[in-house]
């Protein structure tokens, strides 16, 4: 009987506690976006947004140094947004007359479709399209990019070799800390179980939370360059806009594709004759040093290189904005 009593009193306990965790657990589902600080405000609103195929596409387009024809488009890294090139922003214009950044479909203020076939050949086709809207598609464009955006600027390359008409005509390319090669790049763990993983990636994506998010991205910077709270909360801000948590599994498809199209995205970086320049922080874990720099260097050897300080990791924009902003000088400059 007492046994009996005892059993009964844990069944209702159990219940209890399960009735009191499904209302908790729903709320942390369901959390609302942080609200934007007043620099990421400030950000968005000094923005504009195009269409494209129905889609919001957020972009920055600044005019700078008067009677300069020079244009530079800023292509951004995964998961984040244009606002990674925010603390090198200003010393751009002081050199080009446009400086001109995009959030990539399912980033940032962008629209985030779901479901989606999210792919580095639409994130291309958009890049194009934002600067026939500009009206710039005749122009020579120098291009910047990193990590994510790497592999965009790659096929946007790859368009340009094979002289399309409607295609972007480059006039150089400066890479930064990205996996331009699929046997040299390390994912992160979370990154490799949400890009392969079937019916768990909608559970953990809707399970990822700030702490989740910013446990992950830390790392990848450097030990005396982390990120303070409040950037790391501007981040997750942009993710957590329109609900990007929700497509990041989607997203992550870019490393599959990668390694399904090396031959034409590396094949593009090594054959054309346009200046070609890459700024690597050596401590990044995601694009390891040396294995990474001697591939580079083996594969494209007419491509010239800065090497920030030891101690700058996957993020040298960002942890190093000077020494970035003087390495990208320093090769414009060069031709």
């Amino acid at each position: 009987m007492v046994r009996r009593d005892r059993l009964r009193r844990m069944r209702e306990w159990w219940v209890q506690v399960g009735l009191l965790a499904v209302p908790l657990l729903a709320a942390y589902l369901h959390i609302p976006p942080p609200q934007l600080s007043p620099a990421l405000h400030s950000w968005k609103s000094s923005g504009k947004f195009f269409t494209y195929k129905g889609l919001r596409i957020f972009y920055q387009d600044s005019v700078g140094v008067v009677g300069s024809p020079e244009i530079v488009v800023l292509l951004h890294g995964f998961p984040t947004s244009s606002y990674d090139w925010y603390k090198i922003w200003e010393g751009l214009t002081l050199r080009f007359h446009r400086v001109i950044a995009l959030d990539f479909l399912g980033f940032g203020f962008s629209d985030k479709p779901r479901p989606h076939h999210y792919s580095m050949f639409e994130q291309a086709s958009i890049v194009e399209a934002l600067l026939r809207h500009l009206g710039l598609q005749n122009r020579r464009i120098n291009l910047l990019s990193h990590d994510y955006g790497d592999t965009v600027a790659q096929e946007l390359l790859y368009r340009y070799k094979q002289n399309r008409s409607g295609r972007l005509t480059i006039k150089s390319l400066c890479l930064s800390n990205g996996g331009i090669f699929p046997e040299t790049h390390r994912p992160l763990l979370l990154q490799k179980l949400l890009k392969d993983g079937g019916v768990l990636s909608p559970i953990l994506t809707r399970l990822m939370n700030f702490f989740v998010f910013s446990r992950g991205l830390t790392p990848v910077f450097g030990p005396y360059t982390r990120p303070s709270e409040s950037e790391l909360w501007d981040m997750w801000a942009g993710i957590r806009n329109n609900d990007g948590n929700l497509v990041i599994d989607s997203l992550l498809q870019y490393i599959n594709q990668r390694k399904k199209f090396r031959r034409r995205w590396v094949g593009a970086l090594a054959s054309v004759t346009i200046p070609i320049h890459f700024i690597y922080g050596p401590l990044d874990p995601v694009n390891p040093y040396p294995e990474f720099l001697e591939l580079y260097r083996k594969t494209l050897p007419r491509s010239t290189v800065s090497i920030l300080n030891d101690h700058i990791s996957h993020y040298p924009q960002l942890e190093d904005p000077m020494g970035f902003l003087n390495a990208y000088m320093g090769f414009i400059n060069s031709f």
